[in-house]
């Protein structure tokens, strides 16, 4: 299993914390520190769809300098570059799981998907 996200982002907290106390094992991706692939982003873009993947609650989203850039993600190319240039717009944490792809952090869902 692969976990992306931000070390300090709170939600990527919790889910790690949700790991580690269920003892399982994980490899971590911190994405901000180490960027994330194009083709990476494309899986994750087909899989989970723009919508869901792109945090437009967050503070980078309300940032962003312009309505331009903002409008970026309607468009599925112009969308994974925002991603790339600013992976703090990705929902978090993404988990990869074999063929799964589990994104945010909801104790219910873990439960489910880990315990089984």
């Amino acid at each position: 299993m692969k976990v992306y996200g931000i070390k300090n982002c709170s939600t990527v907290k919790k889910a790690l914390t949700w790991l580690d106390t269920h003892q399982m094992e994980y490899e971590f991706h911190d994405f901000k520190k180490l960027g994330i692939e194009r083709s990476r982003l494309e899986i994750w873009v087909n899989k989970l769809g723009l919508d869901k993947l792109i945090n437009k609650r967050g503070t980078t989203w309300r940032t962003l300098s312009s309505d331009l850039q903002r409008s970026a993600a309607e468009s599925e190319a112009a969308a994974i570059q925002l991603m790339k240039d600013y992976p703090s717009v990705i929902k978090r944490p993404v988990i990869e799981l074999a063929e799964k792809i589990i994104l945010g952090f909801d104790a219910e869902v873990y439960e489910k998907v880990f315990q089984s």
